[in-house]
């Protein structure tokens, strides 16, 4: 079921202005925004998002969601989180969710390397 869910997520993702994907390293799967990820789709069973500008941030949705989001290895503390795909979060809220870490790492960017809305 997780692949099903991947799929759609993705197409959710790549749906997004200059969205594209990329494979860093092999079998993981991003999406990215200019030369910027806002997706780590990696195995279809979670999803990676930039939650937060800090790691308190991020952890707001930990304390809704404690069975299915936690922060994320190695770059938890600057406010990504792994969000599981097919438990407690609705499908909408993760699109939410989605909609959120595209706009933060959109927002970083220069705005010359920006798509056009």
């Amino acid at each position: 079921m997780a692949q099903f869910y991947n799929e759609d997520i993705l197409a959710y993702c790549l749906a997004k202005p200059g969205a594209w994907q990329d494979e860093p390293w092999e079998g993981d799967i991003v999406a990215k925004v200019g030369a910027k990820v806002f997706a780590f789709l990696g195995n279809g069973e979670s999803i990676g998002l930039k939650l937060g500008r800090t790691r308190e941030e991020a952890d707001e949705l930990v304390a809704v969601y404690p069975e299915d989001v936690a922060p994320s290895s190695y770059i938890g503390r600057f406010g990504w989180n792994r969000v599981n795909i097919g438990g407690k979060v609705p499908l909408d809220e993760l699109h939410e969710l989605i909609d959120a870490s595209y706009e933060a790492i959109l927002s970083k960017l220069p705005k010359a390397k920006r798509p056009p809305a």
